[in-house]
């Protein structure tokens, strides 16, 4: 993974770590079972809902196959893996997720059904009508992606629902200054606060300087301390001061996250993907809850590849196994940190995808099938309205199977949130929808 980044991504990293120097003073607030962590692995592309969860009931299942056709599972690639709803339901999970299957039989693992960007609860009537308000641009790649990570039905959010949800808690940090709002996977909206400072980070980042390393060890010291004078020097200029105050801080965080991975490591193993050392970079964070004083902190990470117009067999496959690869080995390290019941893990996509394929793919399209992880999940369960698959049936928004969202990303986000630690007037804030919809909390958090 490469460690070059922007110098916006420089000054984000760095904002966050004003202060440093008072982490000691605050472990007291992250101590015991006060730590929550959310974890969002965001699927770029539009991952295909309908070949991630497929209904396994005879009736559904041949429907199923008969309009997914050659895009249809098992196939000679992806076997299913047989799951059942709490209410003895069946379904198949992708063969793609065989690393976490097992956390659904041990109920650690949800699948949330038919989530999606709305305004208010909508039937295929008033959408083919047009005479109720939907999220702007359904359908565009760029638009639903904001949406999505903001939390707005249109593209003029500015801040992330998750940045929304970090300025809500800020006070459980208490005076901690780590960035409580941290991307692995560079600068996003959804880490986007109004408030509190939010970092964007790369797995394996380094910013010690270059050049300090010589021999003699005195021309090295004598370095060092050339550098840090010229950081604490007093220029009477306000940019070069707020400039070298920003390295200074950069340095610090930097330091404090190499040591990760000797005075707090996290020995579990990881796959050497992208998003398998995204995760690996969020849990040797959270190993260091208690050193930098934090009670509650928030994540992104992100897999792209999901736009699966083509090819979709192999490729669709390939891409789940990546992520399940990566997301057992990190609910393995919060089982290893003894915080499995305080981390849920949760995914997003900008939109799910036709029912009907096109050739050896599929097309855009609107509500999609979600997965949450974690300890306090209440798994070995599928929430939410699970579509019969039918074509022009009353949750299709056209004549292929575009699935018309039945669960509001509201009402998902806010289920996480209230767990996280959200009142109901900081979740109608978060979520300028919320009010809009009759349920608040769909139960898959314990």
């Amino acid at each position: 993974m490469s460690t070059t980044f922007s110098r916006r991504n420089f000054l984000r990293i760095s904002a966050g770590a004003a202060g440093l120097s008072r982490f000691g003073a605050m472990n007291a607030l992250a101590q015991g079972s006060s730590y929550k962590a959310l974890v969002c692995v965001f699927l770029y592309g539009g991952n295909d809902g309908h070949n991630t969860i497929v209904p396994k009931s005879a009736t559904e299942y041949n429907a199923y196959k008969a309009i997914r056709g050659n895009l249809g599972l098992p196939d000679q690639n992806t076997p299913l893996l047989d799951v059942s709803a709490a209410n003895g339901t069946p379904y198949g999970l992708n063969g793609g997720l065989l690393p976490v299957h097992p956390l659904w039989a041990s109920k650690q693992l949800a699948a949330v059904a038919n989530v999606g960007m709305l305004v208010q609860p909508t039937t295929r009537a008033q959408y083919l009508a047009g005479n109720v308000p939907v999220p702007s641009n359904l359908f565009s790649h760029s638009d639903q992606t904001l949406q999505m990570q903001s939390g707005v039905p249109s593209t003029g959010g500015g801040t992330g629902w998750a940045g929304r949800v970090a300025d809500s808690i800020q006070t459980l940090n208490g005076a901690a200054t780590f960035p409580p709002s941290v991307s692995t996977s560079g600068p996003v909206l959804f880490c986007t606060g109004n408030v509190v400072q939010s970092a964007s980070l790369f797995p394996g980042f380094d910013l010690t300087p270059a050049g300090m390393s010589v021999w003699p060890e005195s021309a090295a010291t004598a370095r060092k301390q050339g550098l840090q004078a010229v950081l604490t020097f007093d220029s009477g200029l306000a940019m070069v001061q707020a400039a070298n105050k920003v390295r200074q801080d950069a340095m610090s965080l930097n330091a404090l996250l190499k040591s990760a991975g000797t005075t707090n490591p996290v020995s579990t193993p990881f796959p050497g993907t992208d998003i398998g050392l995204q995760l690996k970079q969020v849990a040797q964070i959270i190993a260091l809850r208690n050193q930098v004083g934090m009670s509650r902190q928030v994540f992104f990470c992100s897999l792209g590849g999901f736009d699966t117009h083509g090819s979709q067999s192999w490729q669709h496959w390939f891409l789940l196994r990546s992520l399940a690869d990566a997301m057992s080995a990190f609910y393995n390290s919060t089982v290893e940190m003894g915080v499995a019941g305080q981390v849920t893990t949760f995914t997003e996509s900008e939109f799910g995808r036709t029912l009907q394929p096109s050739g050896q793919g599929s097309d855009h399209g609107w509500g999609n099938h979600l997965f949450v992880m974690g300890g306090a999940v209440k798994g070995g369960d599928v929430y939410g309205a699970f579509p019969a698959p039918a074509l022009g049936g009353p949750d299709d928004a056209n004549n292929r199977g575009v699935l018309i969202p039945t669960t509001s990303l509201d009402q998902y986000g806010a289920t996480l949130a209230k767990w996280f630690g959200l009142d109901d007037a900081a979740l109608n804030t978060v979520f300028p929808n919320l009010a809009n919809f009759g349920v608040k909390n769909i139960g898959f958090m314990a």
